[in-house]
Protein backbone atom coordinates (compact mmCIF):
# COMPACT_ATOMS: atom_id res chain seq x y z
CA UNK A 1 0.00 0.00 0.00
CA UNK A 2 2.83 2.65 0.19
CA UNK A 3 2.76 3.35 -3.32
CA UNK A 4 -0.48 4.89 -2.69
CA UNK A 5 -0.06 6.65 0.11
CA UNK A 6 3.34 8.21 -1.99
CA UNK A 7 0.71 8.82 -4.87
CA UNK A 8 -2.38 10.19 -3.11
CA UNK A 9 -0.79 12.18 -0.55
CA UNK A 10 1.45 14.58 -2.51
CA UNK A 11 -1.56 15.16 -4.47
CA UNK A 12 -3.39 16.14 -1.78
CA UNK A 13 -0.92 18.50 -0.62
CA UNK A 14 -0.74 20.57 -3.71
CA UNK A 15 -4.60 21.15 -3.98
CA UNK A 16 -4.03 23.43 -0.94
CA UNK A 17 -4.25 27.21 -1.09
CA UNK A 18 -1.82 28.55 1.46
CA UNK A 19 -2.86 31.55 0.70
CA UNK A 20 -6.92 31.02 1.51
CA UNK A 21 -8.46 31.66 4.95
CA UNK A 22 -8.25 29.51 7.41
CA UNK A 23 -11.56 28.31 7.63
CA UNK A 24 -13.72 28.28 4.04
CA UNK A 25 -17.28 28.60 6.44
CA UNK A 26 -18.57 31.05 8.84
CA UNK A 27 -21.37 30.35 11.09
CA UNK A 28 -23.90 32.90 11.47
CA UNK A 29 -24.72 33.92 14.76
CA UNK A 30 -28.63 34.70 14.46
CA UNK A 31 -29.79 32.15 12.55
CA UNK A 32 -26.79 29.22 12.84
CA UNK A 33 -27.02 28.77 8.76
CA UNK A 34 -23.07 28.28 7.45
CA UNK A 35 -21.97 31.23 4.80
CA UNK A 36 -19.21 30.48 2.61
CA UNK A 37 -16.41 32.91 2.87
CA UNK A 38 -16.69 34.37 -0.98
CA UNK A 39 -20.22 34.34 -0.37
CA UNK A 40 -20.14 36.27 2.69
CA UNK A 41 -17.51 38.95 1.38
CA UNK A 42 -19.74 39.66 -1.55
CA UNK A 43 -22.07 40.69 0.42
CA UNK A 44 -20.25 42.75 2.94
CA UNK A 45 -20.55 40.46 5.47
CA UNK A 46 -24.49 40.00 5.66
CA UNK A 47 -25.95 36.95 6.43
CA UNK A 48 -27.80 35.84 2.94
CA UNK A 49 -30.20 33.51 4.99
CA UNK A 50 -31.46 36.29 7.50
CA UNK A 51 -29.69 39.61 6.58
CA UNK A 52 -27.78 39.29 9.98
CA UNK A 53 -25.37 42.43 9.88
CA UNK A 54 -22.12 41.15 11.36
CA UNK A 55 -19.52 42.79 12.25
CA UNK A 56 -16.66 44.51 10.10
CA UNK A 57 -13.22 45.50 10.59
CA UNK A 58 -12.07 49.16 10.48
CA UNK A 59 -9.85 48.69 6.96
CA UNK A 60 -13.27 46.60 5.33
CA UNK A 61 -15.33 49.88 6.50
CA UNK A 62 -13.37 52.12 5.34
CA UNK A 63 -13.25 50.44 1.92
CA UNK A 64 -16.52 49.79 1.71
CA UNK A 65 -17.80 53.68 2.54
CA UNK A 66 -15.05 55.32 0.04
CA UNK A 67 -15.76 56.04 -3.43
CA UNK A 68 -13.91 52.64 -5.34
CA UNK A 69 -12.85 51.57 -2.36
CA UNK A 70 -9.85 54.18 -2.68
CA UNK A 71 -8.64 56.22 0.08
CA UNK A 72 -5.47 57.45 1.53
CA UNK A 73 -4.79 56.06 5.22
CA UNK A 74 -3.69 59.04 7.64
CA UNK A 75 -0.84 58.32 9.93
CA UNK A 76 -2.11 59.60 13.96
CA UNK A 77 -0.26 60.43 16.54
CA UNK A 78 1.18 57.68 18.99
CA UNK A 79 1.11 57.99 22.68
CA UNK A 80 3.18 56.51 25.27
CA UNK A 81 2.26 52.31 25.75
CA UNK A 82 1.56 51.45 29.27
CA UNK A 83 1.73 54.62 31.18
CA UNK A 84 -0.38 53.45 34.30
CA UNK A 85 1.91 50.36 34.16
CA UNK A 86 -1.26 48.47 34.56
CA UNK A 87 -0.91 44.80 36.00
CA UNK A 88 -3.44 41.76 34.67
CA UNK A 89 -3.38 38.38 34.26
CA UNK A 90 -1.39 39.21 31.41
CA UNK A 91 1.05 42.14 31.07
CA UNK A 92 -0.52 45.07 28.97
CA UNK A 93 1.89 45.65 26.78
CA UNK A 94 1.63 41.63 25.88
CA UNK A 95 -1.94 42.31 25.31
CA UNK A 96 -1.30 45.50 23.00
CA UNK A 97 1.20 43.18 21.18
CA UNK A 98 -1.05 40.50 20.26
CA UNK A 99 -4.07 42.66 19.67
CA UNK A 100 -1.94 44.84 16.84
CA UNK A 101 -0.50 41.46 15.19
CA UNK A 102 -4.45 39.80 15.01
CA UNK A 103 -5.88 42.80 14.30
CA UNK A 104 -3.26 44.13 11.65
CA UNK A 105 -3.33 47.87 13.20
CA UNK A 106 -1.62 49.96 15.88
CA UNK A 107 -4.78 50.70 17.47
CA UNK A 108 -8.38 50.49 17.49
CA UNK A 109 -9.24 53.58 15.66
CA UNK A 110 -8.40 54.22 11.67
CA UNK A 111 -8.79 57.25 9.88
CA UNK A 112 -8.51 57.49 6.00
CA UNK A 113 -9.51 60.62 3.52
CA UNK A 114 -10.96 60.22 0.87
CA UNK A 115 -14.42 60.57 -1.61
CA UNK A 116 -17.96 59.55 -0.79
CA UNK A 117 -20.06 59.87 -3.25
CA UNK A 118 -18.01 63.19 -4.62
CA UNK A 119 -17.92 64.71 -1.55
CA UNK A 120 -14.48 65.68 0.38
CA UNK A 121 -14.84 63.39 3.57
CA UNK A 122 -12.84 61.84 6.43
CA UNK A 123 -13.78 58.65 7.98
CA UNK A 124 -13.00 57.39 11.59
CA UNK A 125 -13.54 53.70 12.07
CA UNK A 126 -13.67 51.93 15.25
CA UNK A 127 -12.79 48.01 15.21
CA UNK A 128 -14.43 46.11 17.89
CA UNK A 129 -11.91 42.96 16.84
CA UNK A 130 -8.71 45.18 18.78
CA UNK A 131 -10.03 44.60 22.32
CA UNK A 132 -13.40 44.77 22.12
CA UNK A 133 -12.67 48.59 20.46
CA UNK A 134 -11.98 50.00 23.53
CA UNK A 135 -10.80 53.63 23.55
CA UNK A 136 -7.32 54.42 25.26
CA UNK A 137 -5.02 57.80 24.59
CA UNK A 138 -4.45 56.16 21.06
CA UNK A 139 -7.87 56.12 19.71
CA UNK A 140 -8.42 59.40 21.34
CA UNK A 141 -5.41 60.99 19.50
CA UNK A 142 -6.62 59.24 16.10
CA UNK A 143 -10.44 60.72 16.44
CA UNK A 144 -9.53 64.25 17.08
CA UNK A 145 -6.40 63.50 14.90
CA UNK A 146 -9.43 62.58 12.20
CA UNK A 147 -11.68 66.08 13.38
CA UNK A 148 -8.40 68.11 12.84
CA UNK A 149 -7.67 67.04 9.10
CA UNK A 150 -11.26 67.31 8.58
CA UNK A 151 -11.13 70.82 9.29
CA UNK A 152 -7.88 71.20 7.23
CA UNK A 153 -9.53 69.21 4.28
CA UNK A 154 -12.62 71.63 4.49
CA UNK A 155 -14.41 67.19 4.41
CA UNK A 156 -17.12 65.86 6.14
CA UNK A 157 -16.43 63.90 9.26
CA UNK A 158 -18.12 60.36 9.65
CA UNK A 159 -17.05 58.37 12.49
CA UNK A 160 -18.49 54.59 12.64
CA UNK A 161 -18.42 53.74 16.08
CA UNK A 162 -17.98 49.73 17.12
CA UNK A 163 -16.58 49.55 20.65
CA UNK A 164 -17.48 48.58 23.89
CA UNK A 165 -15.85 51.82 25.70
CA UNK A 166 -13.41 53.11 27.44
CA UNK A 167 -10.39 50.67 27.82
CA UNK A 168 -9.96 49.97 31.81
CA UNK A 169 -5.52 49.54 31.06
CA UNK A 170 -5.47 53.30 31.03
CA UNK A 171 -7.74 54.69 33.27
CA UNK A 172 -8.58 58.05 34.31
CA UNK A 173 -6.27 58.82 31.00
CA UNK A 174 -8.92 56.65 28.77
CA UNK A 175 -12.12 58.56 30.60
CA UNK A 176 -10.10 61.85 29.41
CA UNK A 177 -11.04 60.94 25.72
CA UNK A 178 -14.69 61.43 26.35
CA UNK A 179 -14.02 65.24 26.89
CA UNK A 180 -11.18 65.61 24.28
CA UNK A 181 -13.00 64.17 21.27
CA UNK A 182 -15.63 66.10 22.02
CA UNK A 183 -14.47 69.54 21.69
CA UNK A 184 -12.60 68.24 18.51
CA UNK A 185 -15.99 67.89 17.06
CA UNK A 186 -17.37 70.85 18.36
CA UNK A 187 -14.60 72.95 16.54
CA UNK A 188 -15.43 70.93 13.67
CA UNK A 189 -19.29 71.93 14.00
CA UNK A 190 -18.43 75.71 14.17
CA UNK A 191 -16.31 75.25 10.85
CA UNK A 192 -20.11 74.64 9.43
CA UNK A 193 -18.94 71.52 8.33
CA UNK A 194 -20.85 67.95 8.84
CA UNK A 195 -20.14 65.44 11.69
CA UNK A 196 -22.40 62.26 10.78
CA UNK A 197 -22.33 58.96 13.31
CA UNK A 198 -22.56 55.46 12.12
CA UNK A 199 -23.55 53.09 14.86
CA UNK A 200 -22.73 49.62 14.52
CA UNK A 201 -23.17 46.57 16.61
CA UNK A 202 -22.50 46.65 19.38
CA UNK A 203 -21.62 50.61 20.44
CA UNK A 204 -21.99 50.85 24.34
CA UNK A 205 -20.29 52.16 27.24
CA UNK A 206 -18.41 55.70 27.09
CA UNK A 207 -18.31 55.53 23.17
CA UNK A 208 -22.23 56.30 23.41
CA UNK A 209 -21.52 58.69 26.16
CA UNK A 210 -19.67 60.90 23.96
CA UNK A 211 -18.68 60.85 20.08
CA UNK A 212 -20.76 58.52 19.21
CA UNK A 213 -24.10 60.11 19.80
CA UNK A 214 -23.80 63.75 19.44
CA UNK A 215 -23.88 63.77 15.41
CA UNK A 216 -25.78 66.10 13.14
CA UNK A 217 -27.24 62.76 11.96
CA UNK A 218 -27.28 59.67 13.62
CA UNK A 219 -27.58 56.73 11.29
CA UNK A 220 -27.63 53.02 12.94
CA UNK A 221 -26.91 49.43 10.77
CA UNK A 222 -29.93 47.33 11.09
CA UNK A 223 -30.09 44.98 14.26
CA UNK A 224 -26.92 47.22 16.45
CA UNK A 225 -27.03 46.90 19.88
CA UNK A 226 -26.71 50.94 20.96
CA UNK A 227 -26.45 51.65 24.70
CA UNK A 228 -24.53 53.04 27.69
CA UNK A 229 -25.18 49.93 29.48
CA UNK A 230 -25.61 46.02 28.53
CA UNK A 231 -29.13 44.79 28.74
CA UNK A 232 -28.33 42.06 31.12
CA UNK A 233 -26.46 44.33 33.79
CA UNK A 234 -30.01 46.78 33.45
CA UNK A 235 -32.37 43.84 33.96
CA UNK A 236 -29.87 43.00 36.97
CA UNK A 237 -30.33 46.31 38.91
CA UNK A 238 -33.45 47.23 38.00
CA UNK A 239 -34.75 43.78 38.61
CA UNK A 240 -37.19 43.79 35.74
CA UNK A 241 -37.20 42.24 32.26
CA UNK A 242 -36.58 44.71 29.40
CA UNK A 243 -39.12 44.79 26.41
CA UNK A 244 -38.27 43.11 23.28
CA UNK A 245 -35.65 44.57 21.35
CA UNK A 246 -34.94 46.96 24.35
CA UNK A 247 -31.37 49.24 23.01
CA UNK A 248 -31.67 47.46 19.30
CA UNK A 249 -31.42 49.99 16.78
CA UNK A 250 -35.04 49.84 15.37
CA UNK A 251 -36.30 50.05 19.29
CA UNK A 252 -33.70 53.62 19.22
CA UNK A 253 -35.45 54.33 16.04
CA UNK A 254 -39.11 54.29 17.19
CA UNK A 255 -38.01 56.08 20.36
CA UNK A 256 -36.41 59.18 18.40
CA UNK A 257 -33.02 58.38 19.68
CA UNK A 258 -31.41 57.68 16.49
CA UNK A 259 -32.62 59.22 12.81
CA UNK A 260 -32.38 56.55 10.12
CA UNK A 261 -31.47 52.59 10.13
CA UNK A 262 -30.00 52.09 7.06
CA UNK A 263 -28.79 48.45 5.39
CA UNK A 264 -24.94 48.22 5.12
CA UNK A 265 -25.29 47.85 1.02
CA UNK A 266 -27.12 50.90 0.74
CA UNK A 267 -24.90 53.03 3.32
CA UNK A 268 -22.21 54.55 1.09
CA UNK A 269 -25.33 56.06 -1.05
CA UNK A 270 -27.43 57.08 1.84
CA UNK A 271 -24.28 59.18 3.07
CA UNK A 272 -23.44 60.51 0.05
CA UNK A 273 -27.15 62.23 -0.49
CA UNK A 274 -26.90 63.30 3.22
CA UNK A 275 -23.55 65.06 2.45
CA UNK A 276 -24.30 66.71 -0.92
CA UNK A 277 -27.80 68.19 1.12
CA UNK A 278 -25.80 69.36 4.21
CA UNK A 279 -23.13 71.00 2.43
CA UNK A 280 -24.68 72.71 -0.54
CA UNK A 281 -25.90 76.46 0.67
CA UNK A 282 -29.82 76.32 1.61
CA UNK A 283 -30.58 79.36 -0.59
CA UNK A 284 -34.69 80.47 -0.16
CA UNK A 285 -35.72 81.81 -3.56
CA UNK A 286 -36.95 84.95 -3.84
CA UNK A 287 -40.67 85.46 -3.02
CA UNK A 288 -42.10 87.10 -5.96
CA UNK A 289 -43.79 90.68 -4.98
CA UNK A 290 -47.54 90.98 -5.48
CA UNK A 291 -48.58 93.42 -8.43
CA UNK A 292 -49.05 96.98 -6.82
CA UNK A 293 -53.38 97.03 -7.22
CA UNK A 294 -54.93 100.10 -8.29
CA UNK A 295 -56.83 102.42 -5.87
CA UNK A 296 -60.19 103.71 -6.70
CA UNK A 297 -61.55 106.14 -4.71
CA UNK A 298 -65.43 106.28 -4.58
CA UNK A 299 -67.57 108.90 -6.09
CA UNK A 300 -69.70 110.39 -3.20
CA UNK A 301 -73.53 109.57 -3.26
CA UNK A 302 -75.21 113.05 -3.90
CA UNK A 303 -78.01 112.28 -1.71
CA UNK A 304 -75.95 111.80 1.38
CA UNK A 305 -73.91 114.41 0.68
CA UNK A 306 -76.46 116.64 0.45
CA UNK A 307 -78.33 115.24 4.07
CA UNK A 308 -74.69 115.93 5.41
CA UNK A 309 -74.48 118.85 4.71
CA UNK A 310 -75.02 122.36 7.43
CA UNK A 311 -77.40 124.44 5.56
CA UNK A 312 -76.84 127.13 8.69
CA UNK A 313 -74.72 130.30 8.04
CA UNK A 314 -72.21 130.13 10.71
CA UNK A 315 -72.23 133.17 13.07
CA UNK A 316 -70.09 136.07 12.44
CA UNK A 317 -67.06 136.32 14.77
CA UNK A 318 -67.32 139.67 16.46
CA UNK A 319 -64.56 142.35 15.21
CA UNK A 320 -61.87 142.60 17.40
CA UNK A 321 -61.91 146.25 19.27
CA UNK A 322 -59.43 148.50 18.00
CA UNK A 323 -56.81 149.75 20.25
CA UNK A 324 -57.19 153.53 21.62
CA UNK A 325 -54.34 155.72 22.86
CA UNK A 326 -55.25 157.52 26.21
CA UNK A 327 -54.69 161.31 25.57
CA UNK A 328 -52.19 161.82 28.83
Amino acid sequence: MSWLTNRVLPKIGLGRRKDGPDNLWEKCRACGQMVFHRDLEQSIRVCPHCDHHMRLTAGQRLEHLFDGGEFRRLKTPEPPLDPLKFKDARRYPDQIKDARHSAEADFAVEVGLGQISGQAAVVAAQNFFFMGGSVSPGEGEAIVAAAEHAVEEDAALILCAASGGMRMQEGILSLMQMPRTTVAIQRLKEKGLPYISVLTDPTTGGTTASFAMIGDVAIAEPGALIGFAGPRVIEQTIREQLPDGFQRAEYLLEHGMVDMVVHRHVLPETLGRILSLMREPMVAPPMPLPAPEAVVIPEPDPDTALMNTDTTAPESAPAPEKATKKKP
